[in-house]
C-alpha cells in the first residue's frame, strides 16, 4: 500500500491543505500560470498574494511568484473559508474512548466539511474541542438529519469501523414524523432503485434492479400525524426521505422532496422531522455487542407548538 504524502504545511482549523498535482503534460510556464487555469473561482489577485505571502509551497518550502510549472510536482495551499452562519445548537458527545467518539448531532450541521459548510460541521468543532486532529468520521448524516454519528479517533482502526458500515453490519433505525394516512397497510417493506446524479440535488426513484431497501413501521399516530420508525437495510442518498414520499407521506420539514423549495441557509426552523435514533454493532476490537442511542426527540411530535412557532432565521 502506498503510503500517504505527509502535507509540508500543518493543518489549519483542524483540516489539511489542500493538495494540487501538476499534470506530466503540462505546458504552463510557471505554477501561477497554472493555478490561475486550474482554479477558476479564485480571483488571480488572490493567486497573487498567496504567492507573494509564501502560503503555497511545495516539499521544498514557498514557491515564488515566478516559479517554473513542473511536471508531475505537487503543490499545498490552504483554501480561503467561505462566510458561515453559525449553526446555534450543541453538538453533543454521547460516547467517547480511545478509539471512537459517537456524538448526537443536530439539525443543520453538516457532518464533513463541504461546498459552504467548513467550520460549521460536526468534524470540525470534533477535532477542535476534543484536539483531536485526526478524527474521521465512519459514516455520515444529511445536514438536515438529526442524531448519532460515529466517529474514529483511533487512525489505525479507521478501515474497520468505515468497514462495518460498508458492509452493512450496522443496524440502524430511524425516527420520522409524516402525515398519517389510515389506509396506508403498515408496516411494510420498501424496495426500490434510487438514483443520485452529479450536481442534481434531488434523488429519484427508476426502474430496475432494486438498490435500496427500508422497513417503514407506524408506532403511533395522533391529530392526523403519525410517528414512524424507519430501518434502513441499504444506505442511499436520501433514501429514507425518497421512500417515504413515494409512500405519499413525506417527512415533516422536508424541503427536497415531493418538492424543492429553496431555504436560507440562516433559517433553523422547521427543521426535517428525521432522527438517527440507535446504532447497534458488534465491535471490529473487542468484538462485544455496541448500542448507542440517541438523546434528542422529534419537535413536531413532542412539542409541535413550539416547532411551529419557532423564529425565522437565527441571531
Amino acid at each position: 500500500m502506498r503510503r500517504r504524502q505527509t502535507p509540508p504545511l500543518p493543518k489549519r482549523h483542524g483540516l489539511d491543505p489542500a493538495r494540487l498535482r501538476m499534470p506530466e503534460d503540462g505546458h504552463w510556464a510557471t505554477v501561477r500560470d497554472h493555478l490561475v487555469d486550474r482554479l477558476p473561482r479564485v480571483a488571480p489577485q488572490r493567486i497573487d498574494q498567496l504567492l507573494a505571502a509564501g502560503d503555497i509551497v511545495d516539499l521544498a518550502g514557498p514557491i515564488a511568484p515566478d516559479a517554473p510549472y513542473v511536471p508531475g510536482g505537487a503543490i499545498w495551499f490552504h483554501r480561503d473559508l467561505p462566510a458561515e452562519t453559525p449553526v446555534p445548537f450543541d453538538l453533543d458527545i454521547v460516547y467517547r474512548d480511545d478509539d471512537i467518539v459517537v456524538v448526537d448531532k443536530p439539525h443543520f450541521l453538516s457532518t464533513i466539511p463541504r461546498g459552504q459548510h467548513i467550520l460549521e460541521t460536526a468534524l470540525v468543532r470534533l477535532r477542535g474541542s476534543l484536539d483531536l486532529p485526526e478524527l474521521i468520521p465512519a459514516h455520515r448524516l444529511d445536514r438536515a438529519t438529526a442524531g448519532l454519528v460515529l466517529f474514529v479517533a483511533n487512525p489505525a482502526l479507521r478501515g474497520a469501523y468505515q468497514t462495518l458500515f460498508q458492509q452493512r453490519r450496522v443496524r440502524k433505525q430511524y425516527e420520522a414524523v409524516a402525515r398519517h394516512d389510515p389506509d396506508l397497510d403498515l408496516p411494510r417493506t420498501i424496495r426500490s432503485r434510487i438514483i443520485k446524479e452529479r450536481q442534481v440535488i434531488r434523488a429519484f426513484e427508476v426502474d430496475g434492479e432494486p438498490n435500496a431497501e427500508t422497513l417503514v413501521e407506524l408506532l403511533e399516530h395522533r391529530g392526523g400525524m403519525g410517528r414512524y420508525r424507519l430501518s434502513p437495510h441499504t444506505g442511499r442518498t436520501h433514501q429514507l426521505r425518497v421512500h417515504m414520499n413515494g409512500l405519499g407521506i413525506p417527512i415533516l420539514g422536508d424541503d427536497f422532496y415531493p418538492e424543492l423549495t429553496e431555504k436560507p441557509v440562516d433559517d433553523f426552523t422547521r427543521p426535517l422531522q428525521l432522527l438517527a435514533a440507535t446504532l447497534e454493532f458488534d465491535d471490529p476490537v473487542s468484538k462485544q455487542p455496541r448500542r448507542f442511542e440517541t438523546g434528542r426527540t422529534l419537535a413536531a411530535w413532542h412539542d409541535p407548538a413550539s416547532w411551529a412557532a419557532a423564529p425565522r432565521t437565527a441571531g
